[in-house]
């Protein structure tokens, strides 16, 4: 009898796993038998979509490359763009749209609209501001009576986080710093230990604690996928994409330095239970804590205050994703991470022109935008860059988000040549952007200085090594140098892209 129900017991594990099988088939061919039905076949009532253009030679990558450069969002059609070139044409010319009248289209959010800008207005009575006015995007209430972090979100468009003069950012720098701390929580699925934290105000940012001081170097036998995350390389970031007088491309949400007391700022606000039991004072009396992630969270790694002082970062959360979403998408030159393996990148010279081949980066400023982002890791040594993400209401005619720096400025002494690949194998640049590297290479102009006097304005300043501020002038003449190169080999105007409506020199003037 007891043999009998065992045998029960097999196969009805048998079964279900049988059923489970035919499930994950079903769902992995149903995005396929729907892009099948766009295509004007039976079963789907929509328009064949629009014939692209022809091309001479064409060569349609490989199976390989296409699944690297999926998108993760879920909806089948999601790469088709919602809006017209000449948009995209605008935000080129305007160096990155800076300046000129937006339509609706162009702004994620609508203030004339009834929704709410934070989910938990419909849940919380207390979601209310001075006047006892809820913070709804109606008109009904003034913009300058909301929070700083508000007017940031209602500021995003599809060309920049912000624009070049926002008063609210630094205003939402200084409530970063400066707001009372009235929860914390873990961040879900990391790899290393960030907290949430929840201010007066509602605000909300992502809390990176100091890991390791500025002068220590990323010791050499570290793979790129273990190094720390470093909350000053996180500042650095913002710093260096932000400032008019540097790269200007306004890509990174606003982060700033803090020094945070753990015992009443984290310990005591959090309802973290998890979070909570990993506090414990170490032999030298400081209060210390480790919390919960997939590694560098232990006794043996935990974090300490002196003796309950600890300084991070605090960057800026972006809309919830229940209001703006946001598609992921996997980087084109994304590494292998793993020990041995290499990326098809590393091994094929010929990589660009399958990425070139491929939506979205066929047409639009899409690719232009990968050299942006591969100029701004490189002078920051960042080698972590798998994927990116853009805001979905955009569709492709947008700028990329420049998410998770805190992997940047781990060596000063190493100039990682092997991010520059893009840029190599492209060459490909804005005029807007090459002539501001151009600039920066420039004694009166010099990057070093122009960072650390952008650096000093922060609570915890100073922000970095002052090696680390060398390198990126060294990084910098590597940079001009590979698309001096490209020039030479290919001519001006095939490797450097007009984005500028007029003759001006914008950049200059800038200065």
């Amino acid at each position: 009898m007891k043999m009998l129900l065992v045998r029960k017991f097999r196969v009805l594990i048998l079964m279900v796993f049988l059923v489970a099988c035919t499930m994950h088939i079903m769902i992995d061919l149903l995005p396929r038998l729907e892009r099948r039905g766009t295509e004007g076949r039976p079963g789907c009532s929509c328009p064949p979509p629009a014939a692209a253009p022809p091309r001479t030679a064409p060569r349609w990558p490989s199976k390989h490359t296409l699944r690297i450069l999926q998108d993760f969002s879920a909806e089948p059609g999601s790469n088709l763009s919602s809006q017209s070139r000449e948009a995209a044409e605008r935000a080129a010319g305007g160096g990155g749209g800076a300046g000129a009248p937006l339509a609706d289209g162009d702004l994620l959010f609508n203030v004339n609209s009834d929704i709410r800008f934070n989910p938990r207005a419909a849940e919380h009575t207390e979601w209310q501001n001075e006047d006892n006015e809820e913070f709804l995007p109606t008109g009904e209430t003034s913009i300058d009576s909301y929070p700083n972090w508000l007017k940031f979100h209602i500021g995003i468009n599809r060309y920049e986080l912000y624009s070049r003069h926002n008063p609210a950012i630094e205003a939402l720098l200084q409530d970063l710093v400066s707001q009372k701390i009235t929860s914390v929580a873990m961040k879900s699925g990391g790899t290393q230990l960030k907290l949430i934290m929840t201010f007066q105000n509602y605000g909300q940012a992502l809390f990176k604690p100091m890991k390791q001081t500025r002068e220590q170097e990323t010791p050499p036998d570290f793979f790129y996928f273990s190094d720390y995350e470093r909350h000053n390389a996180e500042i650095a970031a913002f710093h260096l994409d932000r400032q008019v007088k540097i790269l200007d491309f306004r890509r990174v949400p606003p982060v700033a330095g803090r020094l945070v007391n753990m015992t009443r700022e984290i310990r005591d606000v959090t309802r973290d239970k998890k979070l909570w039991r990993t506090f414990f004072i170490s032999p030298a009396n400081n209060i210390c804590f480790y919390g919960e992630c997939s590694y560098y969270c232990s006794t043996e790694h935990a974090l300490c205050g002196k003796p309950d002082q600890i300084e991070g970062s605090l960057a800026a959360f972006l809309p919830d994703l229940s209001l703006a979403k946001r598609k992921t998408w996997r980087n084109p030159w994304r590494r292998s991470y793993h020990k041995r393996k290499k990326a098809e990148w590393e091994v094929d010279p010929d990589y660009c022109e399958e990425v070139k081949q491929t939506p979205p980066y066929d047409s639009g400023t899409r690719i232009l935008d990968i050299m942006d982002m591969t100029v701004f890791d490189f002078l920051m040594g960042n080698m972590d860059r798998h994927h990116y993400e853009t805001f979905e209401k955009f569709g492709n005619d947008t700028f990329i988000i420049h998410l998770d720096n805190g992997r940047g400025f781990g060596k000063y002494s190493h100039d990682e040549l092997s991010i520059l690949v893009p840029l190599n194998q492209c060459c490909r640049i804005r005029k807007s952007t090459y002539l501001r590297l151009q600039l920066l290479a420039k004694e009166e102009y010099k990057l070093s200085l122009l960072m650390k006097e952008s650096l000093l304005k922060d609570k915890i300043a100073p922000i970095l090594y002052q090696p680390h501020l060398e390198a990126m002038d060294r990084r910098l003449r590597i940079v001009l140098k590979a698309v001096s190169d490209c020039i030479e080999k290919d001519g001006y105007d095939n490797v450097v892209e007009n984005d500028f409506n007029t003759d001006v020199n914008t950049v200059t003037t800038e200065r």
